[in-house]
């Protein structure tokens, strides 16, 4: 018995298995599944930063109309947030958008115009004391408001996540994993514009 278990512990390649599972731990007690569980949460937070912007998209039509309803003159106002919204939510996001920096920026961008207008159009209010006390307008700019506050928050944590990702393709040990066993992991693109530059305005003409 005890010469069977010998000859069967001394075949080719046993030695070898044992060594390779034997690395195998140590090298996931090293960080080798980092890279892909970072970029897997990167991913969700992008996930989260899109539908945020989308929700904010979906309340437009309806800013529009209120507004509207009291204040059609402004029409270059109210012209400009529909073709912001248009634009923002027309273009095909490419599926490599998150290590595409010029897609990436383009997004940006687009989301940075309607931004502006929205801010121009909720501005407007104050020109209209009717528009301003109507209970759906208020509704509608209490619900953008939230809105901008997750887009805020999905924002926040999706730049935090790509930091992490980035950080671990740019340091050692993540450097080797990347290149020996991720060889296409590429860097992710993150927000530029600051919160400041993205928050609705607080008008007060009194």
């Amino acid at each position: 018995m005890i010469a069977t278990e010998t000859a069967y512990t001394r075949r080719p390649g046993f030695g070898a298995l044992i060594v390779m599972i034997v690395s195998l731990f140590a090298l996931s007690g090293c960080g080798i599944n980092a890279i892909p569980t970072y970029e897997e949460q990167a991913k969700a937070a992008w996930s989260q930063v899109l539908n945020q912007y989308q929700r904010r998209a979906d309340l437009i039509p309806n800013l529009v109309e209120t507004v509207k309803g009291f204040a059609a003159q402004e029409r270059d106002v109210l012209t400009s947030v529909t073709e912001a919204r248009a634009k923002a939510t027309s273009v095909q996001i490419p599926s490599d958008i998150l290590t595409d920096p010029t897609a990436f920026q383009q997004f940006q961008e687009n989301q940075s115009v309607l931004t502006s207008a929205l801010s121009r159009l909720l501005a407007i209010s104050e020109s209209y004391p009717d528009l301003k006390s109507n209970q759906n307008f208020l509704a509608l700019q209490s619900q953008l408001e939230g809105t901008e506050n997750r887009i805020a928050v999905a924002r926040r944590d999706y730049i935090e996540a790509v930091r992490l990702y980035n950080t671990e393709l740019k340091t050692i040990p993540g450097r080797w994993w990347a290149s020996f066993f991720y060889p296409d992991a590429a860097p992710m693109q993150t927000f530029t514009i600051d919160a400041a530059s993205r928050e609705l305005p607080k008008v007060d003409f009194d």
